[in-house]
């Protein structure tokens, strides 16, 4: 399993967390996302390294921004 952390800006409650959780729990290979909201740091665990882009067009689809890797 590999564990990767994004830096995702604009999350401010709970709904944010979900959306951007199940988003990019819905990439392939990917068994668990946590997200910590007060520092928007996303850690995710995978079955296989992760496309970045796969990773920034998912949370671009919840409607946030992914700004570091």
């Amino acid at each position: 399993m590999i564990t990767s952390k994004y830096q995702v800006k604009g999350m401010t409650c709970g709904h944010c967390v979900g959306s951007v959780s199940s988003e990019i729990g819905n990439l392939a290979g990917v068994s668990d996302v946590a997200v910590d909201l007060p520092t928007g740091e996303v850690t995710v665990t995978s079955a296989a390294e992760l496309d970045v882009e796969a990773v920034r067009a998912a949370v671009d689809e919840a409607g946030y921004e992914l700004v570091t890797v």
